[in-house]
């Protein structure tokens, strides 16, 4: 084969020119990453940080995140494909129901493990299993809200697993029905949040108020002065705790579904508050909202996540969801007819509505639920699925966060103090609440020496 004389000049050229475009190449994604580190730093500035704030990371931090979906890839090869590694991660906050009665503490077994027709005093199988209002089981068996250990295992399995908060339903403060109840549970709830460092949001069930007035508890006319009453109280209690989700310096203010107040209602209801709530609802943005937060439609499956992205890109604030699968009981229950089914398809929903909230464009992922077992859609521990679903939140906080404190076998960490509490005297609550508070701290290595769990 013939060389040419200027073939060393050729080479010479081409070396200097793959080295000016590695360097384009290089500012380019410099710039890239750049522009979403400020686009992301923007959205979540707006949040009011829990003391020492959202980790915020370097823009070197994100450029070498870049880097380790590779390095993830044996942990995690689902997760690794996916995440975005290019901007701060959205807030992480599981939707939280507080509405369980169980015998033990409360004398009686309440509707949501019930629905007046199972008996959970009835036992069966080899693992004498109680019969309950769910196709799925507890890990930890059915259980009270408001019972302080039960809560502190909830929490700090969220801590855990790398879950920043909850979404309580609330409806409200009236002696009906199981509403104040469901009041004092949640103020427990609150409690332990602010000792556990936890955030805290509101979602008002406002169609407490028309069953109010059906009850001639309240007049007709007294709609929107009942919820004004109720913001009013938020206002002056909850709203002013450490532990509260804030946005702009406003408390963020949740209400579900479309059957409580009107828009004008709600309209009026924010406007008597000097609009000092950052408020969000459901689905679709009412004419008072900063924007919604989607929720599971069983019906369209997963279509509706597309028809959500498509209308929020333009809002303020928009909550994207995550869910496992959708599969109620109220048919075998005799309550109304199925509202429809998603399948598990053995933790391929959760991964995929997961990795596609976190990549998306929200500043805050709803996971819907922590606990609804009515409903099928709870990603707390079961013995069906055990801690499935929280792994894979963990594997992605692990990839984003590398500062992140707990691994794989931590999550056993609050079963087994939830285990301790059930069986120690009164005397070792104390050691038990500084083990529960340096994991909420994320200082483990006490906590696993004592329980007993492996690095």
């Amino acid at each position: 084969m013939k060389i040419s004389a200027n073939r060393p000049i050729f080479l010479f050229f081409t070396l200097v020119a793959h080295e000016i475009a590695m360097y384009g190449k290089k500012m380019w994604i410099e710039l890239a990453v750049n522009e979403h580190v400020r686009r992301a730093r923007s959205a979540m500035s707006h949040f009011t940080p829990w003391r020492g704030g959202i980790r915020r990371t370097s823009t070197w931090a994100f450029v070498v995140a870049l880097g380790s979906c590779v390095l993830a890839c044996h942990a995690s090869p689902v997760l690794a494909q996916t995440t975005p590694q290019s901007r701060p991660r959205p807030l992480l906050l599981a939707h939280y129901m507080p509405w369980y009665e169980a015998a033990p503490e409360q004398g009686q077994w309440g509707w949501h493990w019930t629905m007046n027709h199972f008996d959970p005093n009835s036992r069966s199988g080899a693992d004498e299993k109680r019969a309950i209002a769910s196709h799925y089981y507890p890990a930890i068996g059915p259980y009270d809200s408001g019972d302080a250990k039960v809560i502190e295992y909830h929490l700090l399995l969220m801590k855990i697993a790398g879950i920043d908060g909850v979404i309580v339903d609330w409806y409200g403060r009236e002696e009906f029905r199981d509403y104040a109840l469901l009041h004092r549970n949640t103020a427990r709830l609150i409690e332990q949040a602010n000792r556990l460092r936890m955030r805290v949001v509101i979602c008002y069930e406002d169609q407490t108020i028309p069953a109010l007035v059906e009850a001639n508890r309240i007049a007709a006319d007294q709609r929107v002065a009942h919820a004004i009453a109720d913001l009013e109280w938020l206002q002056a209690n909850w709203f002013k705790e450490k532990c509260y989700l804030r946005f702009y310096g406003k408390p963020v203010l949740l209400s579900f579904g479309q059957s409580g107040l009107s828009d004008d209602e709600w309209s009026e209801t924010l406007q008597a508050v000097d609009g000092s709530v950052a408020y969000v609802s459901q689905h679709h943005r009412r004419s008072s909202a900063l924007g919604a937060f989607d929720w599971p439609v069983p019906q369209e499956g997963l279509a509706a996540i597309d028809r959500f992205e498509r209308e929020s890109k333009t809002w303020p604030l928009a909550i994207s969801v995550a869910f496992p699968r959708f599969h109620d009981i109220y048919a075998e229950a005799q309550v109304h007819a199925s509202w429809g089914h998603v399948a598990d398809k053995e933790g391929a929903t959760f991964r995929d509505t997961f990795l596609r909230a976190v990549r998306g464009k929200s500043a805050v992922v709803q996971i819907a639920t922590w606990n609804d077992w009515g409903e099928g859609t709870q990603i707390e521990p079961s013995r069906e699925f055990g801690w499935r679903d929280l792994e894979t939140i963990q594997q992605y906080r692990l990839q984003v966060d590398r500062d992140f404190p707990f691994n794989r076998n931590d999550l056993q960490l609050p079963l087994r103090l939830y285990e301790r509490r059930a069986k120690s005297p009164t005397p070792e609550n104390a050691n038990l609440d500084r083990l529960a508070e340096n994991l909420a701290a994320g200082r483990v290595q006490e906590s696993r020496r004592a329980l007993a769990v492996e690095r």
